[in-house]
């Protein structure tokens, strides 16, 4: 049987689950992590390429002249450039749908986390206040339930359907603004993004990032919302503001912010968002909405998956 040779660029992105389970389809080359000046000579006389995040342009396109698929441990492609490729003969192929059970259930994390005060009630009771007060029950913050509240969706693709159902399922009301202005039907009250920034309790953004939805909230979208309001991103980083997220929770604009995404990851230790007056009002994670264990193994079976689908198209010309 046809064996490619196939080398994994970043297979750090994956955490512990295993990439040699990819020599059943290859002969495989892994790295851990690959720079842009280590692309080159690692790819060069490889057929296949896995990646997450390394970039595969033009430059590297020329170089590897060998190289004829590029499998990508990820749904986004802005990695790749895609026009070039298929110039050149070179298929390119993602996994889509691994991550969304994944991403809906870290997005209810972080909401009912903030929603609830959580961390203020887990640390009262550590650092021994609970011990002193007294009293079976504390109520120092307020926390609200979801069922009622009107939670807006920024982007309503596969994964933005799936947190309104489970919205629904918490009797909350739903609504949504489309950023293609083109999925006006998708079964839920569409409105504009001024009359969801408006009416929200709570705004759930999981839209692309391209040049319509870069800083699509910004400060003046931000002060339209409602002053105890939670806004959520766990689509792209750049499609809100960061700066003026920022601004806009030290000033009381809005009641709390999740993020799992930014628009540089790791962060530079100078962001705004990492130096708020109140951080409390912030809960930042490091890009992991998308990683549950199950669906970075989801991810894996679909690389595999699709090497496979390459070698049965192409071995008849090997």
């Amino acid at each position: 049987m046809f064996r490619p040779g196939i080398v994994f660029l970043d297979s750090d992105t994956l955490g512990e689950i295993s990439p040699y389970q990819l020599t059943r389809v290859g002969n495989l080359t892994v790295y851990q992590t690959t720079t842009a000046d280590q692309r080159i000579e690692r790819i060069s006389g490889k057929e296949i390429v896995i990646t997450n995040k390394v970039v595969i342009d033009r430059t590297v396109i020329d170089a590897c002249p060998a190289l004829k698929l590029v499998c990508i441990a990820a749904t986004g492609m802005n990695n790749v450039d895609l026009g070039y490729a298929s110039e050149k003969g070179i298929r390119v192929m993602n996994v889509s749908g691994y991550s969304t059970e994944s991403v809906v259930q870290h997005t209810f994390s972080m909401l009912f986390c903030l929603m609830g005060n959580l961390v203020y009630y887990d640390e009262f009771v550590k650092k021994g206040a609970y011990v002193q007060s007294g009293l079976f029950t504390h109520h120092g913050r307020p926390f609200h339930e979801l069922a009622g509240k009107k939670i807006g969706i920024v982007g309503m693709g596969t994964i933005g359907r799936r947190v309104a159902e489970v919205a629904q399922a918490f009797k909350a009301h739903v609504s949504y603004y489309s950023t293609s202005g083109k999925n006006l039907d998708a079964g839920f009250r569409h409105v504009t993004l001024q009359e969801l920034l408006i009416e929200s309790d709570v705004i759930s953004v999981h839209c692309p990032l391209n040049d319509t939805t870069r800083d699509l909230i910004g400060y003046e979208e931000l002060r339209r919302m409602k002053k105890d309001a939670i806004l959520i991103n766990a689509g792209r980083g750049g499609v809100v503001n960061e700066s003026d997220l920022a601004c806009a929770l030290d000033e009381g604009l809005i009641g709390f912010a999740a993020l799992d995404v930014l628009i540089k990851e790791p962060p530079d230790a100078s962001n705004p968002l990492l130096n708020l007056k109140y951080p409390e009002k912030l809960l930042i994670t490091p890009h992991i909405a998308w990683a549950a264990v199950e669906s970075r193994e989801r991810l894996m079976e679909g690389i595999i998956n699709n090497i496979t689908t390459y070698i049965k198209e192409t071995s008849g010309s090997k």
